[in-house]
């Protein structure tokens, strides 16, 4: 058995050897190892020679919440009212089954947001809670540079002629 104390795998540092472990028909060495972030984990030695321990499991938490969390703008369960506004002005322009479809995608206002964040660096963060988004020409698509945040006074004048 070689020693592993001291060396790095990713965020985990070989500290003793901790026992043997039963892995199906055969046994192997295990070694505790300390995270980066402190917790003690136990690991095989061929998880850790091979690659497929490298952390505590934080490294899992940590990259399954930025891929989920891009912009930082929705988590499950919680929406800030940019990311609710972009999905239903979203929703207006491509589902048939949005009760206002007719209004929007059901007269040709196209949805051209490539993303949210591509809607939130042009619109930008909500400076007000009795703003809602409007669309500067109520004819035209909502896209860059036609969107913006209005109190329901500017969009009463702001209404379409159809």
């Amino acid at each position: 058995m070689s020693d592993l104390s001291g060396q790095r795998f990713g965020r985990l540092v070989a500290l003793w050897p901790a026992g043997r472990r039963k892995t199906g028909k055969s046994t192997c060495t295990v070694w505790a190892c300390q995270c980066d972030d402190g917790n003690v984990t136990v690991v095989t030695v061929g998880n850790l020679t091979m690659g497929k321990a490298r952390s505590c499991g934080c490294l899992r938490s940590e990259t399954t919440k930025r891929l989920r969390t891009s912009h930082g703008h929705s988590r499950v369960g919680q929406h800030t009212t940019e990311n609710m506004a972009y999905w239903a002005a979203r929703r207006r322009c491509l589902s048939p089954k949005s009760h206002n479809y007719y209004r929007y995608g059901g007269r040709g206002i196209e949805f051209r947001f490539k993303s949210f964040e591509e809607f939130l660096g042009d619109i930008g963060l909500k400076p007000s809670p009795e703003l809602t988004l409007d669309r500067k020409n109520p004819d035209g698509h909502y896209e860059p540079g036609n969107v913006r945040w209005a109190t329901m006074l500017e969009q009463r004048h702001n209404r379409s002629n159809l």
